[in-house]
């Protein structure tokens, strides 16, 4: 079949968890469904230039709870929270619920969040920067942060051209039948003047062996990838000095006996 399932779909249960959690029974599922679509489309055009990675919904005895994470909370948040008030009370009147609550999550590493990757490669291209120049710069910002692989894929009119083609660029290993490696995916598009550019993010950021919480919010996982990283680093980095120390004390041993 080759590789046509959404790396995040794939994982759903294993080591991701939902971004809709609540129950919906036949009556009331496809509105629900409906209006989850609404409010996601309705921020991510109200806060164009926040960094949205991702917008969790929960819904719990009438309560609608919405988690933004971002890599620029304070262009969410505003002047003393009044941009946030504002958009509480913007969703209120979307959704016709009283009891509306917004959380922000601050993403601490968004270069290795496919999501604002692929973003600030759209808008770089956008503003007529060479895509090469673009996706280059953003696989050695992931691998520098600690990422194990990154894959990029445009397609379109890229720079300009007359016909229409595909480039992938790809860094570093991307195993996506795998279903403990964490592998983040996310599909954007950059409108240019001259058509649409479709732009593919996959990012490797390690693999799952412990059992993860599931919850959408649950931010951990990079911390512990790169203390596994450094560690092995470290233990590499020992076992070096003491070859090297081995092979200096031979040698300065042989001269001794020369002389």
């Amino acid at each position: 079949m080759g590789q046509k399932a959404n790396p995040i779909g794939n994982r759903l249960g294993i080591i991701r968890g939902w971004e809709s959690n609540w129950y919906g029974n036949r009556k009331d599922f496809a509105g629900k469904l409906i209006e989850d679509h609404k409010i996601r489309a309705y921020l991510n055009a109200r806060i164009n230039k926040g960094g949205i990675s991702k917008i969790v919904i929960e819904r719990t005895l009438g309560k609608l709870i919405v988690t933004i994470h971002t890599s620029k909370p304070g262009i969410i948040i505003g002047k003393g929270g009044g941009e946030v008030d504002r958009i509480k009370e913007e969703l209120k009147k979307l959704t016709g619920k009283e009891d509306v609550q917004i959380n922000i999550l601050e993403i601490r590493r968004p270069e290795l969040d496919a999501m604002i990757v692929g973003d600030n490669i759209a808008r770089q291209i956008e503003n007529r920067i060479n895509f090469k120049r673009a996706t280059k710069l953003a696989i050695a910002s992931a691998l520098r942060m600690g990422a194990e692989g990154i894959k990029i894929k445009l397609s379109g009119r890229l720079a300009g051209a007359e016909i229409a083609r595909s480039e992938e660029f790809k860094q570093g290993r991307v195993p996506l039948h795998t279903f403990r490696m964490d592998i983040d995916y996310a599909n954007v598009f950059a409108q240019t003047v001259y058509g649409k550019i479709g732009i593919k993010v996959w990012i490797c950021k390690g693999e799952v062996l412990a059992k993860r919480d599931l919850n959408p919010n649950f931010v951990g996982g990079k911390s512990d990838m790169s203390e596994r990283r450094g560690g092995r680093e470290e233990a590499r980095g020992d076992r070096r000095d003491d070859r090297r120390g081995g092979a200096g004390d031979r040698g300065r041993g042989g001269r001794e006996r020369r002389g």
